[in-house]
């Protein structure tokens, strides 16, 4: 009489049917991460730009909110439109004061780094942009209780533009650096492998003088956001 096969002790059967299911989940998470990571786009760290409300127009585009500050309690918008070449800034809330810029009628780009303001007495915005030969820089101020431009923009040839007190007064100062180049045109490459300075103006556009020179902006204090004590001031080199 044939003799019948020997069966597998249970224990054994669902042993081996958990361990087959484990290894099948397993490769189901593994082809699910994977197509996430195919999807995902990386990020960049940076937050990402915000659309405008109320279809506001930044030039003939649409604007979007590349920055947002308080100030004095109020709030600092920056908009521009998708490329940064076209921007306004809005202050306040009811009503809101409406500032076209000009620096990028003269090829500035913004960014989110472009605004830096200083709650001071007065309070100021400065808002930097970027060009092929340097960066421009638009002042701000609080006075009287409003906000309103001041004067023409500062050029920085070596792409640094700050605000920082640096008399002490509590009120902030621009502060640029620029090449010394006083033989050559400012942003030619024979200009640009010239020490640079740091040059201090009040808000008023008074200049309260420069610092020695240093071979790169990274060697000046707080770079980018360059910071200068008045004692590092001295009289401007002549053509200044």
């Amino acid at each position: 009489m044939p003799t019948s096969p020997k069966r597998a002790p249970r224990a054994t059967v669902v042993t081996a049917a958990v361990a087959a299911a484990v290894a099948v989940a397993a490769l189901v998470v593994i082809v699910v991460l994977r197509q996430s990571r195919e999807i995902t786009p990386a990020s960049s760290g940076a937050p990402a730009a915000a659309p405008a409300q109320n279809g506001e127009k930044c030039g003939p585009d649409p604007c979007r909110q590349l920055a947002a500050v308080s100030v004095g309690g109020l709030p600092v918008k920056l908009l521009a439109d998708a490329s940064g070449g076209s921007g306004r800034v809005k202050v306040g809330g009811q009503p809101v004061l409406d500032f076209e810029l000009a620096i990028t009628g003269m090829g500035a780009k913004l960014t989110d780094h472009s605004l830096r303001c200083v709650d001071g007495s007065p309070a100021a915005c400065l808002v930097r942009g970027n060009t092929s030969g340097g960066a421009y820089g638009e002042l701000l101020i609080a006075e009287g209780g409003s906000w309103g431009h001041y004067g023409k923009p500062y050029f920085a040839d070596a792409g640094t533009l700050s605000l920082n007190d640096v008399t002490g007064d509590g009120s902030p100062d621009v502060i640029l650096v620029r090449h010394e180049c006083p033989d050559e045109t400012p942003g030619t490459p024979k200009c640009k492998e010239s020490p640079v300075l740091a040059e201090v103006y009040e808000l008023n556009g008074v200049q309260l003088g420069c610092t020695a020179t240093v071979t790169s902006p990274s060697n000046l204090r707080g770079w980018p956001e360059v910071e200068v004590s008045r004692t590092q001031l001295h009289p401007c080199p002549d053509g200044s």
